[in-house]
């Protein structure tokens, strides 16, 4: 590891990886739709319609890629009990790991950390997973739970009006709408600039589409996860010296760009809707 030349690391596996391109396009066709159907009356969501086809066409989008969400949730589960069989731990010790995806006062603690570097501190020891990181992550299991049964219970009424109330539609409809709006504004604000555009990513960070990362960045971004795989004596075993295909870093940045810019101009329509409802009421 002495040569000058660049090493690289996996840090997410195809697996991981063409699973979270599913949950790249299905929820930005999902929050497109969603919200154009919502602000139907608006310019800007007519115009979504009038190029996709149509408010039907919207409905018909919406419905399918919801059935794609449902899918890369059974993926997950499925990485998730591969790892834990292979980690030959008991199920509450990979659950409860301190280096697994369940927030713990380690990430407490790194919080606290990250607000001190924000104002001249030194940069938190972060692992392989930061307390941003394991929140957008069980964000997924929230949205499944809440978005995804309201919105069943929209698609199919007559079989959940035998199991609700007439107004748990109701209730739905305001639980689906407003959770998905919530859902839209975290991921094209909170998220875009987490992973994407802060000062040392901008304006793309495209380690989840090309799956590796170099050691060096490893080092710099994640030194306790460094720290151990060198203790443990990984680090020689997993880095590697062919670097991401310059082919795929190009197809990544611009698809990557692409939905950053697209979930960034939705955001900015929705805000400047929400502001002149303010200013009519």
């Amino acid at each position: 590891m002495d040569n000058n030349e660049p090493l690289y690391i996996e840090r997410f596996s195809v697996f991981q990886r063409m699973t979270h391109l599913l949950v790249i396009v299905s929820f930005l066709t999902l929050a497109v739709t969603g919200m154009a159907l919502k602000f139907a009356m608006e310019d800007w969501a007519q115009w979504i319609a009038y190029v996709l086809g149509g408010f039907s066409v919207l409905g018909a989008l919406h419905r399918f890629f919801a059935i794609v969400t449902f899918f890369y949730f059974f993926l997950t589960m499925i990485l998730l009990y591969t790892k834990w069989r292979e980690s030959e731990k008991s199920l509450l010790g990979f659950i409860f790991d301190s280096e697994g995806l369940v927030p713990n006062l380690n990430d407490a603690k790194e919080l606290i950390a990250t607000l001190k570097w924000f104002f001249g501190g030194p940069r938190p020891y972060y692992g392989h997973w930061t307390y941003w990181e394991k929140f957008d992550f069980m964000a997924v299991f929230w949205g499944i739970a809440v978005i995804g049964s309201s919105g069943l219970a929209l698609w199919f009424p007559v079989a959940f009006s035998n199991l609700l109330p007439g107004y748990g539609l109701n209730i739905a409809t305001i639980i689906h709408s407003d959770e998905a709006l919530l859902a839209a504004g975290f991921i094209f604000t909170i998220h875009f600039y987490n992973t994407h555009l802060r000062p040392d990513k901008f304006p793309l960070d495209p380690v989840i589409f090309v799956g590796s990362i170099s050691v060096d960045e490893l080092k710099h971004e994640r030194p306790r996860e460094y720290d151990q795989l060198v203790a443990s004596g990984e680090l020689e075993e997993l880095v590697q010296r062919q670097a991401p295909a310059p082919w795929l870093k190009r197809m990544s940045t611009v698809f990557g760009l692409f939905v950053v810019a697209t979930g960034s101009v939705l955001i900015v329509s929705i805000i400047i809707t929400m502001f002149s409802y303010i200013g009519k009421h």
